[in-house]
């Protein structure tokens, strides 16, 4: 176990610290190292590597894995999960986006990327 003046204790909170092997992965998943593989060869996530080649995985990417998942569970092929789950991010982003801008114009901020005022 690491001291706690050790630069991993400051990791424990990062949701994007690749903290999880690949085992301890499929296992909080419940799940097998090869559905983690197929994610990852959808291009859904892709784990980070220790010095020594092995996959590890962050909060983030076990969140995303366990979406992917469900999908499965219910049916859905791989592939497909992983294309729903890259499209409902991307809507994610794109809203939040829309709703950033509409603040920005009801703040009445003329001098902003909408321009030109009322």
């Amino acid at each position: 176990m690491p001291a706690e003046s050790s630069p991993a204790v400051g990791n424990l909170d990062d949701d994007d610290y690749p903290a999880y092997t690949m085992g301890r992965a499929a296992a909080i998943l419940g799940t097998t190292p090869a559905f983690l593989r197929a994610v990852g060869e959808a291009k859904l996530i892709t784990p980070l590597r220790s010095e020594g080649g092995h996959r590890r995985y962050s909060r983030y990417q076990l969140r995303i894995a366990a979406r992917a998942r469900e999908l499965v569970d219910q049916g859905t092929p791989i592939e497909a999960a992983c294309r729903i789950i890259i499209l409902e991010d991307q809507l994610e982003e794109a809203l939040r986006l829309n709703e950033e801008m509409r603040r920005q114009t009801a703040g009445g901020d003329s001098a902003g990327p909408a321009g030109g005022g009322s």
